[in-house]
């Protein structure tokens, strides 16, 4: 039966999948997926940026990135240590996935395609970023590559039985529409987003007449509209790839009620980002790298939902993970990560009904 395992991560709601087929046989063991590829933008980056020639809002090399001690200094991941599929593969016991384009890398557990700035559509800044349509390419060149090294059989039942995890779409929106007049005279927003987040802190910034609970409403509309194309088309792919499987979450909710109620989840604030400037650190100069070379540091980010204007704090990316990983059918469906990676069946409605307090989606 042919099968494709794929989790939506709703990273900064901005994420749109697209799907490719692969075939394997369904199994019930309870052993982890052999590989995890990854696909999407600075929400999963984890070096690719680092390699490639870019502006230095794309790129995350410098201190204080990294900073909390896991590793041992920047690594090009936008965050003050790990993101979220850094979690995902320890949960799966596999090693951290390396980014595309590290020399020698080994891909043999899956590789990481993700590229900061990256956006669905070639056109979203351009020859500065890895555009989707090119990570796929680059996914076929790790496909032959390990066909070569493995032989095809075993190749393909490695690829067929990977997990996929696609978080992309923000770059389309932030800059490919919001920040391009001449494409929202061109496109409303519904058609916009057929082609194809919004409370970050840079959006914030853009709104200054919004209060402390308030969003970019342009930009919240169009997660919105975004999320509600993503899981019709989600729904139609099921019926059309026979054994395709996937999760989904509802991460703009999930992400709301941490900014709203941080002191619920263990965070101290949910609105200003730990690393940056102006009003609530909305200016991306974290960093020092950029035209404003000046920028502030909160003394601990574990206490902040956000590191940057764009970006949020590994304790984020960590609870999301968790979420993602064994999250309840009313948080995380039709399937979760652990389904996906150990090919657990579909939980029954007896199991949604009988879910300890606690599970659900919050």
């Amino acid at each position: 039966m042919a099968r494709l395992s794929s989790c939506i991560g709703y990273f900064f709601v901005f994420v749109i999948l697209q799907s490719f087929r692969a075939s394997a046989i369904s199994s019930a063991q309870e052993t982890a997926s052999g590989a995890l590829f990854i696909f999407g933008d600075s929400s999963v980056d984890v070096g690719n940026n680092n390699y490639i020639t870019t502006i230095p809002e794309n790129q995350a090399d410098v201190k204080p990135y990294g900073q909390n001690g896991f590793f041992e200094g920047p690594t090009g991941r936008f965050s003050d240590g790990r993101v979220i599929v850094d979690f995902i593969a320890d949960y799966a016991n596999l090693p951290l996935i390396s980014p595309f384009l590290q020399p020698s890398a080994d891909h043999t557990h899956g590789a990481n395609f993700a590229s900061a700035g990256g956006g669905v559509l070639p056109e979203t800044n351009q020859g500065l970023v890895i555009d989707l349509p090119t990570q796929l390419k680059n996914f076929e060149e790790v496909q032959k590559s390990l066909t070569e090294k493995l032989g095809e059989a075993q190749a393909t039942e490695l690829i067929s039985e990977a997990v996929y995890f696609i978080s992309i779409g923000s770059n389309d929106y932030l800059g490919g529409y919001l920040g391009n007049p001449k494409m929202q005279e061109t496109y409303i927003p519904e058609v916009y987003v057929g082609m194809v987040i919004g409370c970050l802190p840079v959006l914030r910034a853009m709104n200054p007449k919004a209060s402390e609970s308030g969003c970019f409403e342009a930009g919240s509309s169009l997660a919105l509209a975004h999320n509600n194309a993503l899981k019709a088309i989600l729904t139609s792919l099921e019926y059309i790839l026979k054994g395709f499987k996937y999760c989904n979450s509802n991460f703009y909710n999930w992400l709301d009620d941490r900014i709203k109620n941080p002191s619920k989840y263990g965070f101290k604030d949910g609105v200003n980002a730990c690393c940056g400037s102006g009003p609530y650190g909305g200016l991306l100069t974290c960093g020092g790298n950029k035209k404003v070379t000046e920028f502030q540091l909160c003394n601990n980010a574990d206490e902040h939902v956000w590191w940057d204007s764009f970006h949020p704090t590994e304790r984020i990316h960590e609870q999301f993970a968790k979420a993602l990983w064994n999250g309840s059918p009313f948080s995380v469906g039709p399937y979760n990560l652990e389904d996906l990676f150990f090919n657990k069946e579909k939980l029954t409605i007896a199991d949604i009904v009988d879910a300890p307090d606690g599970e659900h989606f919050q």
